[in-house]
């Protein structure tokens, strides 16, 4: 099965995200979820973005680079929002990864040191009228685009945290079809 490196969104290591990650688990895969936040965890999406600003985007990226060292090349790394950018780095300027998943959030390539890596597969997931997404779905649609295997699905819905059972914009049935089309993705890249 596929080794994974799950980066957390920004309120922390909620149950919800633990339990997506659990359910990975289930299915065989080995997940590494490191806490970027240090034990914080936040219920409303504007303190824990607050939290991370005052962290500092540069500190919460360390961090991610320092949870990826030890661990093998080949990984599949997978973010959620705000994990996107550590997750997404990584695909970008460590060599050998097996794949990417982006849940709600997509940053430009141009934002890293290298571009994105020749055969490296993407899939990204966001919800049509996600007001955090705003940005980022524009992003997403164009990488997808420009890259010989990936793949971009929009639910409907204008939740941003919709597959985290335990965020306020958890949708079930969404979150169950993100689920069975993120497994189908790590069977095909493992």
């Amino acid at each position: 099965m596929t080794t994974i490196l799950l980066f957390h969104h920004a309120l922390g290591q909620t149950e919800g995200f633990l339990a997506f990650a659990e359910e990975l688990r289930k299915a065989g895969h080995t997940v590494h979820t490191p806490d970027l936040y240090e034990g914080n965890v936040f219920q409303d999406l504007d303190e824990g973005v607050g939290f991370a600003k005052k962290t500092g985007f540069g500190e919460i990226m360390n961090r991610g680079a320092a949870a990826a060292e030890g661990l093998p090349a080949d990984v599949v790394t997978a973010g959620f929002s705000l994990g996107v950018m550590p997750a997404q780095a990584f695909t970008q300027t460590r060599p050998g990864a097996r794949g990417a998943l982006f849940y709600h959030g997509c940053l430009p390539p141009s934002e890293f040191e290298s571009p994105w890596p020749d055969g490296v597969p993407l899939q990204a997931h966001f919800m049509e009228l996600d007001p955090w997404a705003d940005e980022d779905l524009p992003v997403a649609r164009d990488l997808v685009a420009s890259l010989a295997d990936g793949e971009l699905f929009v639910y409907p819905g204008s939740g941003h945290l919709f597959a985290d059972s335990t965020s306020a914009d958890y949708d079930e049935k969404s979150a169950a079809l993100l689920m069975e089309r993120t497994l189908a993705f790590l069977e095909r890249v493992g």
